[in-house]
């Protein structure tokens, strides 16, 4: 079920025939699109995806990309010990030297299932649970499938909402599941009977087809559980669910049998998306859209040469009884012989003398009425439109206003049917086509061809192409659901978010029409409807039908309906199936045991969240709620949470059809190129998009893809904004991440030798207080990133999350405080961090908060990744003041601001920010002139606050900066000395002695000067418009001011500078 929405556009631009548009247009069959493109929008996809595919076809790509993707083997680090499965890992092994994900991610979740850290149960043991539950079901995978990067951004933000929720005490239930996938499945299975057995499924009897298919499912149903269970996904495994478990199909039936009770299922006879491969109507999820430019030849299953597609033909219909002709334009020849009139505009004055007269068919020898409809598009075609009821859907509604019958032409096989004559019947309709056009031509009513810029509708699962079918089918009146569905959102009990779904949400539901839930297979849930029969009864009758649990019930139902006996009914269950999306509407309560008044379902119904990718919200979502409100009079969830779609770089959709998806695995464990351009051999891609697809591989992948982890890459998936523009992911991006697991396995092995050599037991949270203004600002500043994720997760924008976290180990713990402690923790003095008498209390302090720091990121990261935090989190509990709380980090309480509000130091943080750019500036001079291990002397020119600030902060700007001293408002800088700009009220003054490159440093501040030139240009520009002082508000004039002041402190800096280096030069 897990697959991206596909647009279908059948009414119009398949056809290409003079069309019809209308400002209320009417309701789209629920088996195709809901949402039709404009002709433009259309053209204008074609030409953003030639546009892409041009662009990797080309030999032209950035070297920025090519610097990107650069990398190196790692050394594969094995974890050797015996742990058998579901043990816990032995981590009092020798710390390896460097990170291997490979080595981390061994043992950890055979462990975590075994225990049952993942199970709602545990909730009772938790000494800090709260009487609060969170429940959701993952979007069940088609068993089919294999997941792609798309699926594993769906499971690494479920499960770091799932482990954020547990770490807080939560209830937590995430139940995982598969769908059955009745098209997908059954193809799959036959496609390997034929292999393997050179069988067709009509070779077999139903019963022994399902059979294959089981068995089917038993061998390799488990791929997707294995790529769960690898993302790390903290999924109840007992509650498992498939679609097709007997306790789950109890739920399909008594669903079918209640909403037909109520009359919302009926049977009736509709236009549906029909593959002639199949022979079964398939749903809009299954259908992908094909953008032809013009004349195009495609393979389509059971023709030996390829058919011609993407050219509109004209032909003529003779006027009956009168001299003159209508002619007409269509992309699909073959379905004329279903024609049954021709309709013109009413003011088209080209067509007004034909009004209410007839032409005569050709081949047929049927007269057909000329109708006049407001709809007809007269700018496009002909403006006469030939109408064809049982093969297109605008037609059909057409006969509808009309009163116009319909005539199938075109059987469930593909072939022509006996009403098109003996010289068509048994004819494949593509064959058929060529034969027509012939005919036309000796009739001499030909009239050209011409290219036609046009969407094939194409069955994703065949390849074939899709064919509009009058069928009797069972549907669901969806009109009265889809009401009470918009009404829950806009009383605000059911919150879609991001909100501007709502109006998506509401404009597709109020047009919504009723939703066919027939499918011609074998493989799936059997509808539980009933033909019935009397044998006495001769006469031809109309249809009969009941429903019922079982053939029994629905006898007894037939008995009562009809007054008769039961012995004296003969019945017959529909073979077909029910369409898939329908059981998995039921998914959110049939999982918890419904119809049964389980405990689950008590406990655990309605869930708490809904979360999807967006492109789900029309074929499951809304569905979900329809189903879920009629049936257990309940929402199914509170909140619907939408995430974006995952794309490849070069900005194309994830799609099997293009050649570009990735599976998660190839990034986890790393993969060749060469097994990659195999995967895309294996599959069903025609020549030019596999040409396309390998040649993207080629560019973005030269070397494959490298080992990056599962921590990485769900690190990776978290960190883009979900809730806006879609998402493109490149592995360099994931590579990136893999750097920063690196740099938190370098950030423990410090802090493990650190407090292997203290004597002293590492303090408690609460008891560590916090000597130096940098252990005060690293207190506050992982005070402030606690609120930070609080604040973000309870906003559900994971991005935040991760950002802060990141920027807290990388920017803060490591490059400042670890920097600045190293001399005290390591007991190396020279570096007079602390004074002689308080070096014992500050290593003591220095640790604790050290570890403390640690300690609680690595909980805080735990959603995110759970492996390397676990293995790291597990390394540090024998260090742990106390007992821990939990045996496994997941399990420990996630922290919370008001543990530690005895660490927040506002103004140690705000006044931080100053002597952070001093830092900087300062280490760009020592840059500037080559130093490495010189410590020269720096001067501050600042105000009074600023030197107040570098004060307080002495200790942290001389070990930082890697000066000797620091003086302010002492004496003079030095003749000669390096100039560092900090803002326009602070200058740095680096005295440098000798070594220094005098031609190197003036062309550094000459090039820096050409850059500031323009930059103080635009801005004193802005600043010099005539309503500058009117319209730009007095903050931002501000603001614009010191900016202003900055770069022109600046720039008289460098010139200063210039002028100096020149006098050197010279007396040099």
């Amino acid at each position: 079920m897990w697959r991206a929405g596909r647009v279908l556009t059948l009414r119009l631009t398949a056809r290409g025939e003079a069309r019809l548009c209308s400002s209320n247009p009417p309701k789209p069959s629920s088996s195709s699109s809901q949402s039709n493109s404009s002709p433009r929008s259309q053209e204008e996809k074609r030409r953003r995806r030639r546009e892409r595919e041009e662009a990797i076809l080309s030999s032209q790509h950035s070297n920025a990309e090519d610097e990107a993707v650069k990398w190196g083997e790692k050394q594969k680090i094995v974890y050797t010990a015996q742990t058998p499965p579901g043990t816990k890992k032995d981590t009092s092994l020798l710390f390896p030297s460097s990170y291997c994900p490979e080595y981390v991610e061994s043992s950890w979740y055979q462990w975590w299932e075994k225990e049952g850290f993942f199970r709602p149960e545990q909730h009772e043991r938790l000494s800090h649970s709260v009487d609060q539950t969170f429940a959701l079901c993952i979007p069940p995978p088609n068993v089919t499938g294999t997941l792609h990067l798309g699926h594993a951004l769906t499971v690494a933000v479920e499960d770091a909402l799932v482990r954020w929720r547990r770490m807080q005490g939560y209830r937590v239930l995430w139940v995982p599941g598969c769908d059955h996938a009745g098209i997908a499945t059954q193809t799959v299975v036959e496609r390997r009977l034929l292999r393997d057995r050179g069988k067709r499924r009509q070779d077999f009897t139903r019963k022994q087809f399902l059979r294959e298919v089981w068995k089917w499912k038993n061998e390799t149903g488990e791929e997707i559980y294995h790529q769960l269970r690898k993302l790390g996904a903290s999924l109840d495994w007992s509650r498992a669910c498939f679609t097709m478990d007997p306790v789950f199909s109890r739920a399909v039936t008594e669903a079918f049998v209640r909403l037909s009770d109520s009359g919302l299922i009926y049977r009736s006879e509709a236009l549906v998306n029909w593959s002639c491969a199949l022979e079964s109507a398939i749903s809009d999820i299954e259908v992908d859209s094909k953008e032809l430019s013009g004349q195009t030849m495609l393979s389509v299953p059971g023709y030996e040469d390829k058919v011609e597609f993407g050219t509109m033909l004209t032909f003529a219909y003779p006027l009956e009884g009168h001299d003159g002709e209508v002619a007409v334009s269509t992309t699909r020849p073959e379905t004329m012989l279903g024609d049954v009139a021709v309709a013109v505009h009413p003011d088209d004055p080209r067509y007004q003398a034909v009004h209410g007269k007839q032409c005569r068919h050709p081949f047929t020898n049927r007269l057909l009425p000329i109708i006049t409809d407001s709809m007809v598009d007269m700018e496009l075609g002909t403006g006469a439109v030939k109408v064809t009821p049982a093969h297109d859907h605008a037609d059909f509604l057409l006969s509808q206003r009309h009163s116009l019958p319909r005539l199938t032409v075109i059987g469930g096989d593909g072939t022509m049917t006996p009403p098109c004559g003996q010289w068509l019947e048994g004819v494949k309709r593509f064959d058929a086509r060529q034969l027509i056009v012939d005919a036309l031509v000796e009739k001499r009513l030909f009239r050209g061809k011409k290219n036609h810029a046009m969407t094939l509708p194409v069955c994703s699962r065949s390849g074939d192409i899709i064919e509009p079918l009058l069928k009797k089918q069972w549907f669901v009146c969806c009109e009265e659901m889809a009401k009470k569905a918009i009404q829950a959102v806009e009383d605000g009990q059911l919150e879609i978010l991001p909100h501007y779904y709502t109006k998506t949400w509401k404009n597709w539901l109020s047009n919504i029409s009723d939703w066919c839930i027939s499918r011609q297979l074998w493989w799936g849930h059997q509808i539980p409807a009933y033909q019935v029969e009397f044998p006495s009864s001769t006469d031809k009758q109309e249809e009969q039908w009941v429903w019922g649990q079982n053939e029994d019930e629905a006898r007894q139902r037939a008995a009562v309906k009809y007054g008769v006996k039961p012995e004296d009914i003969t019945l017959t269950q529909d073979t077909d199936v029910l369409d898939t999306w329908f059981s998995s509407g039921l998914f959110p309560f049939a999982m918890l045991g419904w119809p049964e008044q389980t405990t689950d379902l008590q406990r655990f119904y309605p869930s708490s969240i809904l979360e999807t990718g967006s492109d789900l919200i029309f074929f499951w979502v809304a569905r979900m709620v329809m189903l879920g409100t009629e049936l257990t009079g309940q929402l199914p969830f509170k909140q619907v949470l939408l995430h974006s779609l995952v794309r490849d770089k070069h900005g194309r959709k994830m799609s099997k059809s293009l050649g570009n998806v990735i599976d998660p695995l190839d990034v986890i464990h790393g993969v060749s190129l060469e097994r990659l351009q195999e995967k895309v051999k294996e599959g069903n891609l025609d020549p030019r998009e596999r040409l396309v697809a390998m040649e993207a591989q080629k560019k973005d992948f030269p070397k494959g893809i490298p080992q990056c982890g599962t921590d990485a890459l769900r690190f990776a998936l978290c960190s883009h904004k979900m809730q806006g523009e879609d998402i493109s992911l490149s592995i360099s991006q994931v590579l990136s991440c893999r750097h920063f697991c690196n740099k938190m396995w370098q950030t423990l092995r410090f802090t493990l030798g650190v407090l292997g050599d203290n004597t002293t037991p590492v303090g408690t949270l609460e008891e560590t207080s916090a000597l130096s203004s940098l252990d005060r600002w690293i207190c506050s500043r992982l005070y402030s990133t606690v609120v930070e994720c609080e604040q973000a997760f309870e906003a559900y924008e994971l991005h935040a999350v991760t950002s802060a976290l990141y920027s807290f180990w990388v920017h803060s713990l490591c490059d400042v405080y670890m920097e600045y402690v190293k001399p005290v923790l390591l007991q190396q003095e020279e570096g007079a961090v602390f004074h002689t008498e308080h070096s014992v209390r500050a290593r003591q302090v220095a640790t604790s908060i050290l570890y403390h720091c640690v300690s609680t990121s690595l909980a805080l990261l735990s959603p995110f990744m759970p492996f390397i935090t676990e293995e790291l989190w597990q390394r540090l509990l024998p260090f742990r003041p106390g007992a821990a709380a939990q045996t496994t980090l997941c399990l420990q309480p996630y922290p919370c601001s008001s543990q530690l509000a005895h660490w927040h130091f506002p103004e140690e943080e705000r006044d931080f920010l100053l002597v952070q750019e001093v830092i900087r500036v300062a280490r760009s001079l020592r840059a500037q002139c080559g130093m490495t291990k010189e410590k020269p002397a720096m001067w501050a020119v600042c105000s009074p606050s600023q030197a107040k600030v570098l004060l307080h902060f002495g200790s942290a700007v001389w070990t930082l900066s890697r000066i000797s001293s620091l003086h302010i408002y002492s004496t003079p800088p030095p003749a000669g000395s390096l100039i560092g700009v900090v803002d326009h009220t602070c200058q740095l003054h680096l005295h440098i002695q000798s070594g220094m490159n005098i031609d190197k440093r003036m062309l550094q501040l000459s090039q820096r000067r050409d850059k500031l030139v323009p930059k103080l240009e635009k801005v004193l520009s802005r600043v010099r418009s005539p309503d500058y002082l009117t319209k730009v508000p007095a903050h931002v004039r501000q603001q614009m001011d010191t900016k202003t002041s900055a770069l022109q402190q600046e720039l008289k800096t460098i010139e200063d500078q210039l002028k100096v280096l020149q006098q050197t030069q010279t007396t040099q």
